[in-house]
């Protein structure tokens, strides 16, 4: 029987910003519809990883496939959902929480020229319609639809910005600091979804730096301190002593240096 791809699989990555490396010897693999909780301190490569998944960061040395395939290739079609931190958007521009998310089946017209794909008609698509009611109904932000996005609490942006990668329906969803600043109701909301998306099959990559939210509900932790800590079960990678070995960057032995399903 084949063995099933994985959803992200890394062999010996290097990658740097302006020749400062970010990210040393990462080797893993991470299985398909399975939720893995990135950890680590602030400057430790997390958002890197994430920027190498989705292929705006390449990286010089080793070798990176989502899916099989190369992170730009996936992207491209539509298999990856982004969610970045919310300092990297820009909340002043004028447009409304539906059509923030309406953005998100952006990618999905990619087969249509682009001035097609800007043509009012293409975004009335009655398909498009039902897929961005449902991820607003999924983070409860229907009733705020109409609103400008910048009239929104910190909380509630991260709910939007969460239906926008929802409304993708990719098979991978990467966020990164989903939680960072929100609300306990948004917090609640927000890994509610997360969980129905886990149960019909997506594969979930956080980064978070909360611990006991990646207790209940993550698969998989993965330590990274510039260089993998480590990887495995909540209950393995959160002990007192990996969480020490995380904060000199130390590879620990429960989960090694290349670490796999």
């Amino acid at each position: 029987m084949t063995e099933p791809v994985a959803a992200l699989e890394a062999s010996g990555i290097y990658a740097a910003y302006h020749r400062q490396p970010v990210l040393e010897n990462v080797s893993l693999t991470l299985p398909q519809q399975q939720w893995t909780a990135i950890i680590g301190p602030n400057g430790a490569g997390k958002s890197s990883l994430l920027k190498l998944v989705i292929g705006t960061l390449v990286p010089l040395r080793g070798e990176l496939k989502v899916l099989g395939k190369a992170p730009a290739i996936q992207r491209r079609a539509g298999h990856i959902a982004y969610m970045p931190q919310q300092e990297q958007m820009e909340w002043d521009f004028p447009i409304s929480v539906h059509d923030t998310v309406l953005t998100g089946r952006f990618g999905l017209m990619r087969h249509a020229p682009f001035w097609r794909r800007l043509l009012p008609q293409q975004w009335a698509n009655p398909g498009h319609q039902r897929t961005v009611h449902a991820a607003l109904e999924a983070v409860d932000m229907v009733d705020c639809a109409a609103r400008p996005i910048a009239d929104l609490s910190g909380g509630q942006k991260k709910r939007v910005m969460l239906a926008r990668a929802l409304a993708q329906q990719a098979s991978i969803l990467l966020l990164d600091e989903p939680l960072a600043g929100v609300d306990p109701p948004s917090e609640a909301l927000i890994l509610a979804a997360l969980e129905r998306e886990r149960s019909q099959g997506r594969t979930i990559i956080m980064v978070t730096h909360d611990l006991s939210g990646a207790r209940r509900h993550a698969d998989k932790v993965m330590l990274i301190n510039r260089t993998l800590v480590g990887m495995g079960t909540p209950e393995e990678m959160l002990s007192d002593a990996m969480l020490a070995r995380l904060a000199v960057g130390a590879p620990g032995s429960a989960g090694g240096g290349v670490c796999a399903a």
